[in-house]
């Protein structure tokens, strides 16, 4: 044996020493996490702490989805504002001030400030905005999530900093070069996102819907997701030109009950002088919950019972009565609109609540 041969046969000699040390050291590792259910009971690991309600946790991994223009970083802005203040959201409680750290990938640094500036309630030293302009202005730089130094470098500054919320606007925007389609694509985000709720440090995603109304991208996202919530339009006879408004429901929700989240309508009004926001909210009631699923081209009993969470049962009796009043017609199995044009008119026909 050369001395090239000898030296190549220390080297895989040492080499597999090291991997049979490193599987003990997992070995080790994994029998200190082995518990039995008495063992379980035992251990002391401090739960998620509640954020907003029951549905918004530490930890959790959330989409705000909707489509293009429609009000996303308006909801997501009053969200960050309302958990730095410690102040409700809606009917919701917020049961403490946050830490909160808003990075945005789209919209221009005027906007952000006048929009900061009309939905603050209260003042808030907990809230931070990251902004692509500020970070090109300063930096020279260009915000790109998807390489693995840009998110080691972001979780650094969120541990750092105690951020224990972060809200990334938008998917589309902060991580250009993932392919929204491809499944296997989201493994370059997923191991951060798993690394930053081994941290309780909640994540919540603003993203595009398609044109069938759901989120955009391939379906493994929504896997790790404790909730989603899907942002649609508010149809109605005139735009009364206050600005954004839509109705919102979550369309998944691991952390409670349905009854805990109904759908609400949101509207943001722009008021003169200090260009506050006044928003208004409410809950939308199962017959207008079901004419707009029928607006939004569902059907068939089935699609929309599933839609709305009511039996086929229910939907008939709704439908009889919409017939009744001459805004919907049934074709053989399916229901459609007397007029293609009719739209509700009937959102906020209780007086809406206004949270500032």
């Amino acid at each position: 044996m050369n001395t090239l041969q000898a030296r190549a046969a220390i080297e895989q000699i040492l080499k597999s020493e090291a991997a049979a040390d490193l599987k003990d050291d997992w070995l080790h590792n994994f029998d200190l996490a082995t518990n039995s259910p008495s063992g379980l009971a035992g251990l002391n690991i401090p739960p998620c702490e509640p954020i907003v309600g029951k549905w918004l946790k530490q930890g959790d991994l959330g989409f705000i989805c909707g489509p293009r223009g429609l009000g996303k970083t308006w909801w997501a802005m009053l969200l960050a504002r309302r958990c730095a203040e410690g102040a409700n959201l809606g009917d919701w409680k917020v049961h403490k001030s946050r830490r909160v750290l808003y990075v945005d990938g789209e919209m221009s640094m005027d906007a952000i400030r006048e929009r900061d500036n009309a939905l603050s309630a209260a003042p808030a030293d907990g809230i931070f905005y990251l902004q692509h302009e500020a970070l090109f202005h300063r930096t020279g730089k260009v915000m790109n999530l998807t390489e693995p130094q840009a998110q080691a470098a972001l979780l650094e500054k969120c541990i750092r900093d105690g951020i224990e919320m972060l809200l990334l606007d938008n998917l589309s925007c902060l991580f250009p070069a993932l392919r929204e389609n491809d499944a296997d694509a989201w493994n370059l985000v997923l191991p951060w996102l798993l690394e930053l709720r081994r941290h309780r440090i909640t994540v919540i995603f603003i993203a595009h819907c398609g044109r069938n109304g759901l989120m955009r991208g391939t379906s493994r996202r929504e896997d790790a997701a404790f909730w989603i919530v899907n942002l649609s339009e508010l149809k109605e006879v005139a735009d009364d030109g206050h600005g954004a408004k839509f109705a919102a429901k979550f369309v998944k929700n691991r952390n409670t009950a349905d009854s805990d989240c109904p759908p609400l309508e949101w509207r943001f009004l722009r008021q003169q002088g200090d260009q506050k926001a006044a928003v208004k909210w409410n809950r939308i009631s199962v017959p207008e919950l079901f004419r707009k699923a029928i607006e939004d081209g569902l059907t068939s009993a089935s699609d929309i019972a599933d839609e709305i969470s009511i039996s086929r049962g229910q939907v008939s009796k709704y439908a009889t009565k919409a017939i009744k009043d001459g805004w919907l017609k049934k074709k053989g199995r399916t229901y459609v609109l007397a007029s293609p044009d009719q739209g509700t008119g009937r959102f906020f026909k209780e007086k809406p609540k206004i949270t500032s």
